[in-house]
Formats: structure tokens, C-alpha cells, sequence
């Protein structure tokens, strides 16, 4: 795909990008594919769906306790806890703001350890990367935001993302369906949105201004990006999902870069059906 040769331009030492269709079939990459990077945030969806894997297993539940009081498993998801962003201390009520927070992505994996007698890296290991042939990826600390891993890698959760294998279609729906709808709340780099729309790990465009994605993004577009320069979204009226890995942190550099090139991606996809 040319619109992939666009990251040659951005102001970063290394880059790597790629495209998937809803079939599986990848579109095109660019960059080396193989290289493997820190995720930052986009290690969240990886977390989630290890979540959604121990859910379906039976080893937790959606609605059971987990996180500060009065909080559930599906709070630490949708960022509704009331955890701090990066402090183990609640700042509001479970369910009443939208607090983006890592404490609460580190919670999570906690609980899923304590759940399974598993350490939460060997769990996402075992539920996600072993079964998808992601060989490349490994989690190097917190849950939220110490993943590893490579553009090859990606493509086959992108994949995932689209056509689930490993999850029934019907719980990875619920996972790209707005979480208590209506809260406000802010998006890192982006400001405050209002709503500030999320399912389960999975950050939802929506009608979000300004947003990382591109001014011709469907709102059911999702995904997540991260603090050092990632990001992986899925566009399901494009049938498509994209990758970008980079290795410089997120600044303004991403944000004039990401949309365009998004649009750019959106554009060749469907010039080319």
C-alpha cells in the first residue's frame, strides 16, 4: 500500500506499519516488521483480551469485585474504577467518572494472577500470544503499559480483533460497546472529551474531537495508542485494521502525523474494493 510509505516522512528514528483486513489477508506493511518495540498503552487491548480469555474460561467474572471498594472487574476495564492514572488510591466513586488509569490496568492483572495461581505475564502468554503464533511479544512488567512486541506480531491480534478465534464474536462485541455511556473524562495527549467513550480496554472514537485516528474514521472505529508512539486501531466499516510502531514517544509530531495518514490508509482501502 503507498499510503504506508508515508511513514518515511515521520520525525522518528525507526518506524513499522501494516494493514489487515477483516478476512485475515494483510493489505501491506511497511518497515521492518520484525523489529520489536515498546507498546506503552497499546499493551491495554493485549490485557483486556487476556481478561475476556479468563472470563470465558471461568475463572472471573465481569461484575465481581475487583479494584478499589465498590468496584468490578468490568470497572478496571472501562477506565470507571475511580482508580488515580498512575497512584493505587480512588479519586471518585466507582462508575461515576471516566479516570484513564493505569493503576487500574495493573489491579486488574493482580486479580487475574490471584484468580488462576498464574503470574499475569505467563497468563497473557498462555491466552493470547502462544495461541496466535505471536512469538515476538512478551510483557516486561505492568500490565498497562510494559508490553513488547513487533508489527508481524500485531497483525495477527488485529486479525484477532476482527475475526475472534480465541473469544466468542458475541464477547469481543461487548467489548467494542460503550461502557456506562455519557461519562466525561480525559483523553491522554488529546484533552478532555465529552463523552469520553470506552468498552472493555478498547478506546471508542465515537464522535471524539481532536482523536488520533482520521477525520474519515467510522465512529465505531477502536483501538488504543501509546506513550511511545504505537498505535493499533480497527475500523469495522472499513473492514480493515492498521499498526504503526515507532520509537519516539508520543508528542506533537503524532498528533499532526496520525490522522492523515490515517485518512491516507481509509482512502487507498477504498479505492482499491
Amino acid at each position: 500500500m503507498q499510503s504506508l510509505r508515508t511513514i518515511e516522512s515521520w520525525p522518528v528514528p525507526t518506524a513499522a506499519a501494516a494493514v489487515v483486513r477483516s478476512d485475515g489477508t494483510v493489505a501491506g506493511t511497511h518497515g521492518p516488521v520484525h523489529h520489536r518495540f515498546p507498546l506503552a498503552s497499546v499493551t491495554k487491548p493485549l490485557t483486556a483480551y487476556a481478561a475476556l480469555v479468563a472470563y470465558e474460561e471461568g475463572a472471573i467474572e465481569l461484575d465481581e469485585p475487583a479494584g478499589p471498594e465498590g468496584s468490578t472487574v468490568r470497572h478496571l476495564l472501562a477506565h470507571t474504577s475511580g482508580l488515580a492514572f498512575d497512584e493505587h488510591r480512588a479519586m471518585a466513586p466507582a462508575g461515576t467518572r471516566r479516570l484513564y488509569s493505569n493503576a487500574g490496568f495493573e489491579e486488574l492483572g493482580d486479580h487475574i494472577a490471584k484468580a488462576t495461581g498464574i503470574p499475569f505475564a505467563e497468563y497473557l502468554h498462555q491466552a493470547v500470544f502462544e495461541p496466535l503464533g505471536m512469538t515476538a511479544s512478551s510483557l516486561d512488567g505492568s500490565p498497562a503499559k510494559d508490553g513488547v512486541s513487533t508489527v508481524a506480531d500485531l497483525v495477527r491480534f488485529a486479525a484477532e480483533l476482527q475475526a475472534p478465534r480465541l473469544l466468542d464474536p458475541r464477547t469481543v462485541a461487548a467489548a467494542i460497546t460503550v461502557v456506562h455511556p455519557g461519562l466525561k473524562g480525559v483523553l491522554p495527549g488529546y484533552g478532555h472529551q465529552s463523552p469520553n467513550d470506552w468498552g472493555l480496554g478498547m478506546e471508542i472514537r465515537d464522535g471524539k474531537s481532536p482523536h488520533w485516528t482520521g477525520a474519515s474514521s467510522s465512529p465505531r472505529t477502536f483501538g488504543h495508542f501509546g506513550q511511545s508512539g504505537t498505535f493499533l486501531w480497527v475500523d469495522p466499516d472499513a473492514r480493515a485494521a492498521c499498526v504503526a510502531l515507532t520509537d519516539r514517544a508520543f508528542g506533537p509530531w503524532a498528533v499532526e502525523a496520525w490522522p492523515p495518514f490515517t485518512d491516507a490508509v481509509l482512502a487507498e482501502l477504498a479505492s482499491s474494493r
